[in-house]
């Protein structure tokens, strides 16, 4: 339990719920590195579709499609009126370690 919450904490519950965490897949090469990119990472998101440029990005979570691996990334890009928040499947060739 954390100080000046009641109750237990959000990974207290899950640990307590009795369900299973899902299977970890390995995690494909980075961009450029050559080594394996842990889950929950902050990675550098290339040129996603509609936001040209390089963006600072969380990866979550990998999955193997048809065409390869990608990652489920939260990025924020520019957009008119501010910041706008993407949370999108990415492939992993435009993901780099940070």
């Amino acid at each position: 339990m954390h100080p000046g919450r009641s109750g237990r904490s959000l990974e207290e519950r899950a640990a307590r719920s009795g369900v299973a965490p899902p299977p970890a897949h390995p995690p494909p090469p980075a961009r450029g590195a050559g080594t394996a990119q842990p889950r929950g990472r902050h990675c550098w998101v290339h040129d996603p579709p509609g936001a040209p440029g390089v963006w600072p990005g969380l990866l979550v979570e990998w999955r193997q499609a048809a065409r390869g691996w990608h990652g489920r990334v939260a990025y924020a890009v520019a957009g008119p009126h501010g910041p706008v928040l993407v949370e999108a499947w990415v492939p992993a060739a435009l993901l780099e370690q940070r």
